[in-house]
């Protein structure tokens, strides 16, 4: 399993996307790592949630220089989307929507109830960005 896996990685014809790269890391013992990192940063930053980003596979869009971030509890959904709109220096033109577990969160939620309801089992919060409003 864990050739499959790793020639899955190394093949230039597959990107996975973040949550095929989640349970991929999962299989591969680096569970407990992630989860010693995520509860180190939310002791050291508690005003803060840990997110995890990635440009979906299919995305007409550049890569972000950055995929860590540390988000206010208190920021909304738009004004991540906002602060990720400039980092990627999109027009003004340009929709862009993130996406966790596949869905649309709205964007007037706070990070902090959007990670204590959606993160994943490691304490992160993965979201993936993309032009599109429809997933898959």
């Amino acid at each position: 399993m864990e050739k499959v896996l790793s020639d899955m990685l190394v093949s230039t014809e597959c990107k996975p996307d973040v949550w095929t790269m989640n349970i991929i890391l999962s299989v591969f013992g680096n569970m407990d790592e992630r989860l010693k990192e995520s509860r180190n940063i939310i002791s050291k930053y508690p005003d803060r949630v840990p997110v995890i980003i990635e440009k979906y596979s299919n995305a007409d869009l550049p890569d972000i220089e950055k995929n860590k971030y540390l988000v206010p509890r208190d920021m909304t959904v738009g004004h991540f989307i906002h602060m990720l709109s400039n980092r990627l220096h999109l027009d003004s033109s340009k929709s862009l929507f993130v996406f966790v577990k596949n869905t649309l969160p709205q964007t007037g939620s706070c990070m902090d109830s959007l990670y204590n309801t959606k993160k994943e089992g490691d304490g992160f919060l993965y979201m993936t960005y993309s032009t599109e409003k429809t997933f898959g």
